[in-house]
């Protein structure tokens, strides 16, 4: 899956001659916690979050004046530079692993330098919900395997002979060398002759520990 296909298109800017209370105001009216910082031709020049507005303002003991005197400080002398944006073609499991490794909340998405929309950690979580089939009612069985093209073509073949609906298959190393871990997420609520038939046929199941020991 790439950016284009999740991200939000219209997305809600300020420019760095904003105030800061011009972007409290559009955070709260649009429900939104970042703002692109963009110039007239929608340059993508800095961003602004609700948590750089909390940590410079000043602190809550603070008199009423000081805080209308911040708000109307201009966004380009709290807003983050050198933002780091991604591509509408780039995929959704490169933009996650960004926002893991740069400690970041939402990536601009620009094409030519210019913003064209904009993902955020939540946008991405529930795709990967919707990708895995966990928000759907089902089973999930962990198969320990080795030969990853024959174990998937068997155990699918096994969900197709259940009548089996397959949500999802995901992937996992194990701790032995050469082995992996197939988690299938099968649309059952009884994923016991699932479990039995991957059993028969000499997999090893991970998962559910109760059932593998009980069959």
């Amino acid at each position: 899956m790439i950016a284009e296909q999740i991200m939000k298109r219209d997305v809600i800017t300020v420019t760095k001659n904003d105030s800061i209370e011009t972007a409290v105001r559009k955070m709260k009216a649009y429900h939104i916690r970042h703002l692109p910082v963009t110039d007239e031709d929608l340059h993508v020049a800095g961003i602004v979050t609700d948590r750089d507005i909390k940590q410079a303002g000043p602190d809550s003991s603070f008199e009423q004046e000081d805080r209308g005197a911040f708000l109307t400080n201009k966004v380009e002398t709290i807003m983050k530079r050198n933002v780091i944006c991604a591509h509408p073609l780039d995929f959704v499991e490169e933009i996650s692993a960004s926002f893991y490794e740069h400690g970041i909340g939402c990536l601009p998405i620009t094409v030519n330098n210019k913003l064209t929309g904009i993902l955020t950690k939540t946008d991405v979580l529930r795709t990967f919900v919707s990708l895995t089939g966990a928000a759907q009612p089902g089973s999930q069985v962990e198969i320990l395997v080795t030969d990853m093209t024959q174990s998937l073509a068997d155990l699918s073949c096994m969900c197709r002979d259940l009548q089996l609906q397959i949500l999802s298959v995901l992937v996992y190393p194990h701790d032995s060398a050469g082995s992996n871990i197939l988690v299938f997420r099968v649309k059952t609520m009884n994923p016991l002759p699932f479990i039995h038939a991957v059993h028969e046929a000499g997999y090893n199941v991970l998962w559910p520990k109760y059932l593998r020991d009980q069959s």
